[in-house]
């Protein structure tokens, strides 16, 4: 289980975190939503180790890791997609998936190859191999930066709007692979996502975010997603 246990984080002398408790179980399809600078992305950073916290513990499988370094977090089976997928766009698209390898390293032995469950989700990985990452459009970047994710394996997989700015059949492309990710790798899933269609589809459960504390949360299927837009500013 990854478990946030009243979690604060700051931006120098600016708290932007206010004691947030959170868990996404194994297997789990968790999504996280609020209004634009609520803190959503900054929960997610401090969750991978990319920003420190102030306060608070992160369990994952059961060991505190909020002290320990983003790698370390990594090769324990955390992968993160940013928003703005995060991409390397002068390298080709197989040589941004092989950057997903070395968190590999203290689990299993970390070759060369890319998992073929990454072009059998994403074709568009193997059809463009051999592009810059810089020249494909938007939801095909989106597509290699979760293959990238998916190359190392993980237990948990956190994604910051994936859906932004793709257009709606990729959107659907992106929900079905991470349908098949959950059912068949049983990996755990935290979305953050302004796309309310695109999240109660695919999410267990929901939080909501307001001014960097979780106010609500609770089951998507017994919550209609129009009773949470208000949230959204909807």
């Amino acid at each position: 289980m990854l478990k946030l246990e009243n979690v604060s984080a700051a931006y120098g002398q600016s708290p932007v975190l206010f004691g947030v408790d959170l868990e996404v179980a194994d297997g789990e399809a968790v999504t996280l939503i609020g209004r634009n600078g609520v803190g959503k992305t900054t929960l997610l950073r401090t969750i991978t180790g990319l920003h420190p916290v102030t306060g608070g513990g992160v369990r994952l499988n059961g060991e505190q890791v909020e002290r320990q370094p983003a790698f370390t977090r990594a090769r324990a089976g955390l992968a993160y997609v940013p928003q703005g997928r995060g991409l390397f766009p002068h390298l080709t698209v197989h040589e941004n998936l092989l950057m997903g390898l070395p968190a590999l390293s203290g689990r299993e032995l970390a070759g060369r190859e890319i998992p073929e469950l990454v072009y059998d989700l994403f074709p568009i990985c193997r059809d463009m191999a051999g592009r810059p990452a810089g020249n494909l459009s938007g939801g095909q970047q989106q597509q290699v930066a979760i293959g990238r994710a998916l190359v190392t394996r993980p237990k948990y997989l956190l994604l910051d709007e994936p859906t932004e700015g793709i257009q709606p059949s990729i959107v659907g492309e992106i929900e079905a692979a991470l349908t098949r990710v959950r059912r068949e790798l049983r990996v755990a899933v935290l979305l953050v996502e302004q796309y309310l269609d695109f999240a109660w589809a695919f999410a267990d459960r929901y939080y909501v975010m307001q001014k960097g504390r979780v106010v609500e949360g609770g089951l998507t299927q017994d919550t209609p997603a129009h009773a949470v837009q208000r949230y959204l500013g909807v």
